[in-house]
C-alpha cells in the first residue's frame, strides 16, 4: 500500500505554504478514484468545491462542498470524486510540531467527518490567512492552529461524556435541520423544557446555544462564498440569517471583516 509522505496528495497542487512545521496546501482533485493509501502525518481536508467521498476500512463518508474531514496517519483509505470539478484545502501536522507543542498523539485517533461549527469557522479563518500570507500571517496561523487543537481536545472530551439522548438529537437538528430553528421549536421537537435546554447546552456544546447556532449558520456560508453565481443576499438566506445586516454583523464578529471583503480575498483560490 502506498504511503504518502509530507505534502503529497492526489491531484494538482495550486499552492502551498509552510508555517513552522505545519503544511497548508490547496489542491484540485482530478482522479475519479485514488488508490488505497495512508499518510505519513495527520491531516484535515476542507472541501472547497465539488463532492468527494472518503472511504476507509470502517466507513464511507460523503464529503460535499463545505465538509471538513480528518484523516489519521494510521488509517488506510481512498478518495473518489463525484462532481466534474473538486478542490480542497489541506492542513497537515508534522509529528515534531505536535511534540514541541506538547499535544497528545491520542488526540488524533480515528478518521472522522468534523461537524463542530467552531472548527469550521477556525478553518475558514486559517484559509483566509493562507490566502493572505502577509507579514503577520505566521503568528496568526500559529494561534489558529493552537485554537484548532484546543477545540479538538474539547470535542474529544465532550464525546467521552455520557450524553442525554436528547443532546445527540439536538446536535443532529443543529447540523442538519434546514428550518429556521428557535428555542420553542427545539423544545417541542426534543420534548425538553426550553430553560433546561438553554442551561444544559453549554455543558455539552462548550458554548451557549446561541453561539453554536450562529456558528452553524456561518459554517453553511463558507463554501457558498466560493460560488460567484450566488449573491450575498442569497447566501445569507440559504444559511438561515434573517437579513443581510444580520449576516454581515455575525460574520464580522468572527472574521473582523464583512463577507464581501472575505469573498474578494479568496475568489481566485476557490
Amino acid at each position: 500500500m502506498k504511503i504518502l509522505s509530507r505534502g503529497e496528495y492526489y491531484g494538482n497542487q495550486n499552492s502551498e505554504n509552510t508555517f513552522n512545521g505545519v503544511l497548508l496546501s490547496q489542491y484540485t482533485y482530478t482522479a475519479e478514484r485514488t488508490d488505497w493509501h495512508y499518510h505519513e502525518n495527520p491531516y484535515f481536508m476542507y472541501v472547497l468545491q465539488g463532492n468527494m467521498k472518503d472511504c476507509n476500512t470502517r466507513v464511507k463518508t460523503l464529503c460535499p462542498s463545505g465538509s471538513l474531514m480528518f484523516n489519521n496517519w494510521q488509517e488506510p483509505h481512498f478518495g473518489s470524486k463525484h462532481s466534474d470539478q473538486a478542490s480542497g484545502f489541506h492542513l497537515e501536522f508534522e509529528k515534531n510540531w505536535l511534540k514541541e507543542k506538547d499535544i497528545a498523539f491520542d488526540l488524533w485517533e480515528g478518521s472522522q467527518l468534523i461537524q463542530n461549527p467552531q472548527l469550521h469557522v477556525l478553518f475558514a479563518q486559517l484559509y483566509h490567512e493562507f490566502v493572505l500570507s502577509d507579514s503577520v500571517s505566521t503568528v496568526s496561523v500559529e494561534l489558529l492552529l493552537l485554537q484548532i487543537c484546543n477545540a479538538l481536545s474539547d470535542q474529544k472530551h465532550l464525546d467521552s461524556l455520557e450524553n442525554p439522548v436528547w443532546i445527540d438529537h439536538l446536535k443532529e437538528l443543529l447540523h442538519y435541520d434546514s428550518t429556521n430553528l428557535s428555542l420553542d421549536y427545539l423544545s417541542a421537537t426534543l420534548n425538553v423544557h426550553p430553560v433546561h435546554i438553554s442551561r444544559a447546552a453549554p455543558k455539552y456544546l462548550k458554548m451557549s446555544l446561541g453561539q453554536y447556532m450562529r456558528q452553524q449558520k456561518l459554517k453553511k456560508t463558507l463554501p457558498l462564498l466560493l460560488d460567484s453565481a450566488l449573491s450575498l443576499t442569497e447566501i445569507g438566506y440559504q444559511a438561515g440569517f434573517s437579513d443581510q445586516s444580520h449576516f454581515n454583523r455575525v460574520f464580522r464578529e468572527h472574521f473582523n471583516m464583512n463577507p464581501s471583503r472575505y469573498r474578494k480575498m479568496i475568489k481566485n483560490r476557490g
